[in-house]
């Protein structure tokens, strides 16, 4: 988890280790705005801050407010008009508008805090709903706004601000071949926390996967002990059924909402055969995307990459 991202556990702590903690969401911007909704900045009663809530241009302001809402039991939205040369100044085109939902810890309360921060880690979608207007807050899970988890887009509803919490985006790569090492930095670009999986020391070494997590442990082992959930998605590179069909066989029948395999239509077939052959149904097949990527002409390890980044992300957002 980015550590923009982690403004919950972190007005946590300081609350916790008595320093005071104010958070400060956005919850309307213009629409190039360099933070989205959602986008957080928590401070500390000695004017500690971390995070962000647009880039530097009213930061300032928002730090001042919070700081004189240290301790107190109530929220604040605050709005700002940012001039063409503020906006200018953070990499935007021309200035907007920008409103940002200012509150205490203990306003929001201690132990709902906590129960958020749990289920973060827990890797459960959970929101957080707020009503500006009576102070009322809730945690509701991904049943109550689903659209809104699918998009993972947190906004106003009338009054009431809802904040989506997804867990993190995860890419499984079973295999560590020349596509995983295109592929790989390509998620993270895209907001994946990617984990090579190869039980094949000399193909999964460090040197070839600088930086990278790589799992040796077999496939079907190494996804297990992962975890897979709705927001995790599996590829499949070796070509070897010893290696790719365990993580299939594991992956099929889980929540991951994205399953490629590499290999041509006539390798399909034949993985096709061996998945009915060990009882999988027509349905669970059919989850499978082979070949994988979308059809774009892709030559080559880097645009095979591209072409498999494009699909996932095709099925993440327009499901």
């Amino acid at each position: 988890m980015d550590d923009l991202e982690r403004m919950p556990e972190l007005a946590l702590d300081w609350h916790r280790a008595g320093r005071g903690a104010v958070l400060a969401t956005v919850v309307e911007t213009w629409g190039s705005a360099p933070r989205g909704v959602g986008a957080q900045l928590v401070v500390s009663g000695a004017g500690e801050m971390e995070g962000s809530v647009s880039g530097g241009c009213v930061e300032g302001a928002v730090v001042v407010e919070a700081m004189d809402m240290v301790g107190g039991t109530e929220g604040k939205m605050l709005e700002f008009g940012v001039s063409d040369d503020e906006a200018f100044a953070v990499g935007l085109a021309c200035g907007g508008r920008i409103k940002v939902w200012v509150e205490p810890v203990a306003a929001i309360g201690e132990a709902l805090l906590a129960e958020l921060v749990d289920a973060r880690a827990a890797r459960q979608a959970m929101a957080y709903e707020v009503n500006v207007i009576s102070g009322a807050r809730r945690l509701v899970g991904a049943e109550a706004w689903p659209d809104r988890f699918r998009a993972d887009k947190s906004g106003m509803e009338g009054d009431v601000f809802v904040h989506v919490h997804n867990p993190p985006l995860r890419m499984i790569v079973v295999g560590a071949v020349h596509i995983a090492q295109a592929l790989l930095p390509m998620a993270r670009i895209a907001g994946y926390d990617p984990v090579l999986v190869d039980p094949r020391p000399a193909f999964g070494a460090e040197a070839r996967f600088p930086g990278e997590r790589i799992v040796e442990d077999w496939p079907d082992e190494a996804l297990e002990a992962i975890g897979l959930d709705a927001r995790t998605c599996v590829v499949t590179l070796t070509h070897d059924p010893k290696l790719d069909d365990p993580a299939i066989f594991r992956a099929v029948r889980s929540d991951v909402f994205y399953l490629g395999c590499l290999g041509s239509t006539r390798t399909h077939a034949k993985r096709v055969a061996r998945l009915e052959a060990a009882g999988f149904s027509e349905e669970e097949i059919a989850r499978i995307h082979a070949p994988v990527g979308l059809d774009i002409g892709a030559q080559g390890p880097g645009e095979i990459a591209i072409s498999v980044m494009a699909e996932i992300t095709q099925r993440l957002r327009r499901p």
